[in-house]
């Protein structure tokens, strides 16, 4: 763990739980392994305030506990998580994946499942109908078992999967979810020495029978107090709210939402190089391979051509010759999405899921280099790729540029790590004149390096737009409470008159100012997902070297 990583988790923590949460979970991610007491001692916090940031990072997966390392007995130890903090990065992604796929209704489950880190189908259930509700027309509202459908196909596709069973939590009361995992601190509590996971649950994703008839309620702003107490008074009396799935908690299966990211970067790369059928054929061999090949596979399955003949989409009227004759392209083309297997059946093809994303991951590196040091670099970085081993006149005469540029060229890519100067000695002594000084490429460290670049660019950004909001902290809070005074004004059915009085409360230069922020705001977001691509990527890219 680097401290480009740490660092943007701190961020991430701060911006989504607190203060006193990241400061927690920072110091978890430096010191590793700590239990309760040490915690405390080191961070200078409070216990109710330590207990609290740990419950809260337990409940969203940042933090994992087991048994001491001195064996049973001793008490429980907590380590944080940098990969799942870093997953905050990317719920804009989630969220929008699953509404590109299952509407309002997967898009508001999703939202509300990373929010509370874990929750049962029931909660989620009410929740999603209320909001959906809210937002219709007047005398509308959404049936529960809309929403129970949409839950259905999230997990049926495994983008929903079941939390691991505790050891210890079934006697728990299943009504509260942040008491699932054990209270922190309760070295008595009998925990596992390594956590399962939820494959290893045979009903990871079964869905229980739940018992949900009704439909959303629309929420009025007099209510709340009223809807505080009726949650309290299902917190004391169990019997009120039995649905059946007390106890089975949900989340999100960021592995399988990866997969979708990995497919979709694989076929908008083939449409992007060749055309959109090309792309489709991809696409359909991918969707064709889903159940049968691994997560950490590098190739898919092989597909023969007739089932992939068989298995394109209706309105893709492409004769049997023509898909033939793409099969060959897709073969033939240097990135090598698609790679034969075999010639029965018309011929067994496969996607070859590690050679694209390699060549995804090399196509980035080269951008790169092209956007900060020039084409001229970027040509000789491609050289360099592509012949693996060059002295430095071989660069200058295969790369067609002056000696004086080239050199000049080399130098600045190796002081920035992008290039490696390996040297092959004629005898032992490693002199100079006697000794070969080869320039080349390794993809992979550079890989890793560019990858740590990009979570430094994140940390920036988001340390930007925190300032950004900051200074116009006074500003902002005078706008919401403008917008909310109109909203209720709205409501009960207010005069033009006094909505405009209230609305010119803000001047034509506050305006101007907020306007302005917004721009900024939504460019450092979009940069942000911009970045996190990139991120994405690279992350996959080593993933599947590491296990290939």
């Amino acid at each position: 763990m680097t401290a480009q990583e740490v660092r943007l988790c701190g961020l991430l923590l701060r911006e989504h739980f607190g203060e006193v949460v990241e400061k927690v979970g920072t110091h978890l991610l430096r010191s590793g392994a700590q239990n309760l007491r040490t915690i405390i001692h080191e961070t200078g916090l409070s216990v109710d305030l330590v207990k609290k940031s740990l419950c809260v990072l337990v409940q969203h997966g940042a933090c994992t506990f087991s048994s001491g390392r001195r064996g049973p007995g001793s008490p429980t130890e907590y380590h944080a998580s940098c990969d799942r903090i870093l997953r905050i990065l990317r719920y804009p992604r989630y969220i929008y994946t699953a509404k590109t796929l299952y509407g309002d209704t997967g898009e508001l489950i999703i939202e509300e499942l990373l929010q509370r880190g874990h929750t049962t189908m029931s909660s989620t259930v009410k929740t999603v109908a209320d909001r959906l509700t809210q937002n219709m027309e007047e005398g509308s509202s959404m049936d529960y078992t809309e929403v129970s459908s949409a839950f259905s196909k999230l997990v049926e596709t495994h983008f929903l999967q079941r939390c691991p069973p505790l050891a210890g939590a079934g006697a728990k009361d299943s009504s509260a979810p942040s008491e699932t995992p054990a209270a922190p601190g309760t070295s008595a509590a009998p925990v596992n020495a390594t956590p399962p996971t939820p494959e290893s649950f045979p009903e990871c994703y079964k869905v229980p029978s739940v018992r949900l008839v009704g439909r959303g309620k629309r929420q009025l702003a007099s209510e709340d107090g009223e809807e505080q107490r009726s949650a309290k008074r299902a917190r004391m009396d169990p019997e009120v709210s039995t649905h059946g799935d007390e106890g089975i908690y949900w989340q999100v299966n960021f592995e399988r939402f990866h997969l979708h990211f990995r497919d979709q970067t694989i076929i908008s790369a083939v449409a992007n190089k060749l055309d959109q059928t090309s792309s489709e054929i991809v696409r359909t061999m991918l969707r064709m391979s889903e159940v049968t090949t691994s997560p950490v596979a590098i190739c898919t399955k092989p597909l023969s051509a007739n089932e992939i003949f068989r298995s394109l989409p209706p309105n893709y009227n492409i004769p049997r010759p023509i898909l033939d004759q793409y099969l060959t392209l897709l073969v033939d083309d240097p990135m090598e999405f698609v790679g034969k297997a075999g010639e029965s059946g018309g011929g067994m093809f496969v996607a070859n899921l590690h050679k694209a994303l390699a060549n995804l991951a090399r196509a980035t590196l080269e951008s790169v280099v092209q956007e900060r040091f020039g084409s001229r670099s970027a040509r000789i970085f491609r050289l360099l790729l592509r012949k693996r081993h060059l002295e430095q006149k071989q660069v200058e005469d295969f790369a067609m540029i002056p000696a004086k540029e080239a050199k000049d060229m080399l130098y600045t890519l190796l002081s920035q790590n992008l290039v490696q100067l390996q040297e092959i000695p004629k005898t032992p002594d490693y002199a100079p004149s006697r000794t070969f000084y080869l320039y080349t490429v390794n993809q992979l460290p550079t890989a890793r390096m560019l990858l740590q670049n990009c979570y430094k660019t994140v940390a920036n950004l988001i340390e930007r737009r925190l300032f950004e909001t900051k200074e116009s902290k006074r500003l902002l809070e005078k706008s919401q409470r403008i917008e909310a005074i109109l909203a209720s004004l709205q409501a009960s059915g207010a005069e033009p008159e006094q909505l405009t009085e209230v609305e010119e409360m803000i001047t034509a230069p506050e305006k101007q100012q907020l306007h302005t922020l917004r721009v900024h705001i939504n460019k450092l977001d979009s940069a942000e997902n911009q970045v996190d691509e990139t991120i994405f990527l690279l992350e996959s890219y080593i993933s599947s070297t590491t296990t290939s």
